[in-house]
């Protein structure tokens, strides 16, 4: 067994990036932001965005411009995809079930799922609209039941983003702000004048982006600690190095540090995928990015066995999987960290990303080892509560409290028990009875 390498990444480092401390710099934007609240604000989109409008808050005249903006086939294919996302959510909402259980004659104890009050949801611009963000975060929120979602967006060069705001809205947002960055992430997670303050915040960014959430974590929710797009493709003899190369790029095309990962037990399919990516790169409109990726951080590994593919696969532990194999399906059972598995030749990333119906906000730098992406249940909270309705059983459970609690020394919680134990099963308690000895009235209350 071994690896053989046909290609490896350049770097390590991220790719093309200036070595600026973003850590410091968000920690001022919050200080700042916590300080001054919508003045800072506007500071920082105009520094950024060149932006600074009277209200980054769009109005319902606002909001149907920029949708009547839009061509109608734009419109139609959001419903399309939103119907998508919408149903794969709906079932993953009916799959989560309340429930209550007596564990013993009296004793009650249950389950409940509750929607987060309020969710900030980030959609990201700049290079890319990225709308189907919107579909992924507000739309998931509002099938889990949340009651109100803050949508943010940046301006592109300057202007609102008129699709995405179309899809913020037909997801159901229920209110939209045209402002980016760290600063959008800030003012939603700690409230300004006018933007209000959120339980939880959704949703992909660049670097800023990802270091505000990951700093207000606590303070707020977050779904995920997000880095750059991830694709891994685990390919054997009978796979097409074309489909591999093209969609290899479909990823690389995110930004200037986006693994990109070929295991294959096929040599020659290796090296024809490396042939193909390097001649596709020449006429890709995005091939400037992609070119920086694939070269820093692209892979080709060959493997000795699929045995040995599915096991490298996940120490990668990578945001996406595709599986071009004679037996795609055999992934399920021999893989167990990856964000989502893409399996066949007919099932690419980009359908995740844009249109299939699920999330595409997925776990990367291998987290994917101890979560999943984002989902219905992101949005809900799980809570759970108890009645004992049997005098008998709060007896019982009394005398089992006092003496686990006394294995721990905490006297307090033992007494709680002693009480239900003496007041249900007439227990004599020394305790209580010194503390009905003082003479007090207690005893007429026991």
């Amino acid at each position: 067994m071994g690896h053989k390498f046909l290609k490896s990444g350049s770097t390590t480092e991220t790719a093309n990036t200036p070595r600026v401390d973003v850590s410091a710099i968000v920690k001022g934007v919050i200080d700042e932001i916590r300080l001054t609240g919508d003045d800072a604000v506007r500071k920082y989109s105009d520094k950024y965005d060149k932006w600074a409008p009277q209200s980054f808050k769009l109005t319902q005249e606002e909001i149907l411009a920029a949708i009547a903006a839009c061509p109608n086939q734009t419109i139609d294919d959001i419903k399309q995809v939103q119907a998508n996302v919408k149903a794969f959510a709906a079932a993953q909402r009916n799959s989560i079930r309340d429930f209550e259980l007596e564990i013993r004659p009296g004793v009650f104890l249950g389950q409940k799922n509750v929607p987060i009050d309020c969710v900030g949801a980030y959609i990201p611009g700049g290079r890319y609209p990225l709308l189907a963000s919107a579909h992924m975060t507000i739309l998931t929120a509002k099938v889990a039941g949340v009651r109100h979602v803050v949508g943010c967006t940046p301006p592109i060069a300057g202007k609102i983003p008129n699709a995405t705001v179309a899809a913020m809205h037909l997801a159901g947002a229920d209110e939209i702000f045209i402002l980016g960055g760290v600063q959008a992430v800030v003012a939603m997670a700690v409230g300004t004048q006018t933007i209000r303050k959120v339980d939880f915040i959704a949703g992909p960014g660049n670097a800023f982006v990802a270091e505000g959430k990951r700093q207000l974590f606590g303070e707020i929710g977050i779904d995920l600690f997000a880095g750059p797009t991830e694709i891994l493709l685990v390919a054997d003899e009978t796979a097409d190095p074309f489909t591999i190369a093209t969609d290899i790029l479909s990823q690389a095309e995110h930004g200037p540090d986006s693994p990109a990962v070929i295991i294959t037990t096929s040599e020659v399919v290796g090296q024809k995928s490396i042939e193909i990516i390097d001649e596709l790169l020449k006429n890709l409109s995005t091939g400037s990015i992609a070119g920086v990726s694939w070269d820093a951080f692209g892979e080709v590994i060959v493997v000795d066995s699929l045995a040995e593919a599915w096991k490298l696969a996940d120490e990668y532990a990578s945001e996406h999987v595709q599986v071009f194999t004679k037996r795609p399906r055999d992934a399920l059972e021999n893989m167990s960290a990856y964000g989502a598995l893409f399996l066949g030749e007919k099932t690419c990333v980009s359908y995740g990303d844009k249109v299939i119906g699920t999330n595409h906000v997925l776990p990367t730098r291998k987290a994917a080892r101890y979560t999943g992406g984002l989902w219905v249940g992101k949005f809900l909270r799980t809570v759970t509560y108890q009645e004992v309705k049997s005098s008998e059983a709060s007896g019982e459970l009394g005398r089992l409290c006092g003496r686990a609690a006394r294995a721990e020394n905490f006297e307090g919680h033992a007494r709680s028990g002693d009480l239900r134990a003496q007041k249900y099963l007439s227990d004599k308690v020394a305790w209580i009875q010194d503390y009905q000895e003082l003479g007090n009235g207690t005893k007429a209350r026991l």
